[in-house]
């Protein structure tokens, strides 16, 4: 399906994304982890065609994204949703307007400066709003929103586009870890149910161990890592971090088991002297 060969994109004499290569045979669910500055952010946005790439090949289902200029690279941007860090939503638009966003890409001028949807587009929103548990919330302000329901009503929002592929960059970064798993079980669910290829940045090791098929890991904009959740080990991820003898998986984990309070510390520490 997915065929990266050589990908390179240089920011002067910065190199940011190095020659990286792999292939996708069929839909998963893959995670791209390493530390801030591997090339990860900028690996996506070429894959969107929001930033264009130095040299390289990239293409999908035989087709040369890299290639696509005008309408054909807008329909591009349209089987490949985005879905950010930061949630990109209209702040003071309602909730199902933001979901409906995503349906601009195949929408006239005029419909889009009058904010015109059709009806079954309306109806489409709302029901992918509850497929993501928030249709109660359609007809709020997207700021009135908690953070993780912003990134879920982001989430609907790609659905809308009726994407092949979603792209999340750093989808979890600004969540507490409840709202976390809340956001990546539900990629994952998209990713089992349609059938979608879904392509993650993460942090965090626990949590592209837990939802996805496959991990590739970057550092200094070349891939070092690409295998299955089982064989990242703790001397993997310290490559792939460049991290000592000292890295400490817990420090990045997001998992909820993984937080203890200072309370909680404490009875644990006065039950290990009982």
């Amino acid at each position: 399906m997915l065929v990266v060969e050589d990908l390179t994109k240089t920011f002067g004499a910065n190199i940011a994304v190095d020659a990286v290569s792999f292939t996708v045979e069929k839909p998963m669910m893959i995670g791209v982890i390493g530390r801030s500055g591997a090339g990860k952010s900028t690996f996506l946005r070429m894959m969107n065609r929001l930033t264009d790439a130095t040299s390289g090949r990239l293409a999908f289902e035989g087709r040369d994204v890299l290639g696509l200029t005008g309408r054909s690279r807008r329909d591009w941007q349209s089987d490949c949703a985005m879905i950010f860090q930061q949630f990109n939503l209209v702040p003071r638009m309602d909730v199902v307007s933001n979901v409906l966003h995503g349906t601009l890409g195949r929408r006239s001028t005029l419909a889009t400066m009058f904010n015109l949807f059709p009806r079954d587009d309306i109806h489409r929103a709302i029901d992918i709003l509850e497929r993501l548990g928030i249709a109660g919330h359609g007809p709020k302000r997207a700021e009135a929103l908690s953070g993780g329901q912003q990134q879920r009503v982001a989430i609907a929002r790609a659905l809308m586009q009726d994407p092949k592929i979603i792209l999340a960059d750093e989808p979890i970064a600004s969540l507490d870890p409840m709202n976390a798993q809340t956001v990546m079980e539900a990629l994952r669910r998209i990713h089992e149910e349609d059938g979608r290829m879904v392509i993650a940045n993460l942090h965090t090791l626990d949590t592209a161990r837990r939802y996805c098929d496959r991990v590739i890991g970057m550092r200094d904009g070349r891939i070092v890592f690409d295998g299955t959740p089982d064989q990242l080990t703790t001397g993997a991820a310290r490559d792939i971090y460049g991290a000592g003898a000292d890295f400490s998986e817990a420090a990045t984990s997001t998992s909820i088991d993984a937080i203890e309070t200072p309370a909680a510390r404490a009875l644990h520490e006065a039950e290990a002297i009982v």
